[in-house]
């Protein structure tokens, strides 16, 4: 499936829609007319509604999801949002589970690279100035350690050693298929699930992390 980041023209509204969000009673469905409702009756508003949806606030009918109300939930709003923001971008926390740390600069490469050139420089400056913005109220840190969004082995032919290193373990290069018990010690059986990919860096960066997080 092509890249399509989801994003906004007018991102300048996001903490003033985050806010009136979160303070409105949750409707039967999230729909442009309760985006006016809101008091967000630009055009360029509408976007909250896919917006809301790949964040996955939504289902694909509009009906708010449990995340949607958890969000509603002052001491924790900061946190579903990282929550949100994650699933909404998850090519970028695929590569690197920090992705939310990520430049501006970095941002537009990732997003050019994962578009593979075919954005115009309009969806592309706004999708990392939404991403921007959206970090910018979220709150990662209790979700730092979860695992980041699975990754299908064809997406790693195309990373660098330092993404996978990045990923790792989370890249599905490594798993653990079945242990056995030999004597009296418990006996493990893992498997390394090489790429094909066209970077021998790629496969040294692999065994690297196996090391690390193997061998504590």
């Amino acid at each position: 499936m092509p890249f399509q980041p989801p994003y906004l023209v007018a991102a300048k509204n996001l903490k003033s829609f985050l806010e009136a969000l979160r303070h409105a009673q949750a409707p039967e469905k999230v729909t442009v007319r309760f985006i006016e409702q809101l008091g967000f009756k630009s055009t360029n508003d509408r976007l909250f509604v896919p917006l809301l949806k790949a964040m996955k606030f939504t289902d694909d009918a509009g009906k708010p999801s449990a995340r949607y109300h958890s969000f509603l939930d002052d001491s924790d709003w900061k946190t579903v949002l990282a929550e949100g923001v994650r699933d909404a971008y998850a090519d970028l926390f695929r590569i690197n589970r920090k992705a939310n740390e990520f430049t501006r600069e970095q941002l537009t490469g990732k997003m050019r690279s994962f578009g593979e050139g075919k954005l115009s420089m309009a969806v592309l400056n706004n999708a990392v100035r939404t991403f921007l913005e959206l970090v910018k109220f979220a709150d990662f840190a209790a979700i730092s350690a979860a695992p980041a969004p699975e990754m299908q082995s064809g997406e790693l032919a195309d990373l660098t050693a330092d993404e996978v290193h990045a990923a790792a373990p989370s890249v599905g290069a490594i798993s653990s298929p079945g242990s056995a018990v030999v004597g009296s010690s418990l006996v493990y059986r893992i498997e390394i699930v090489l790429p094909a990919v066209r970077d021998q860096a790629v496969y040294d960066a692999i065994f690297r992390s196996a090391r690390e997080h193997l061998l504590k």
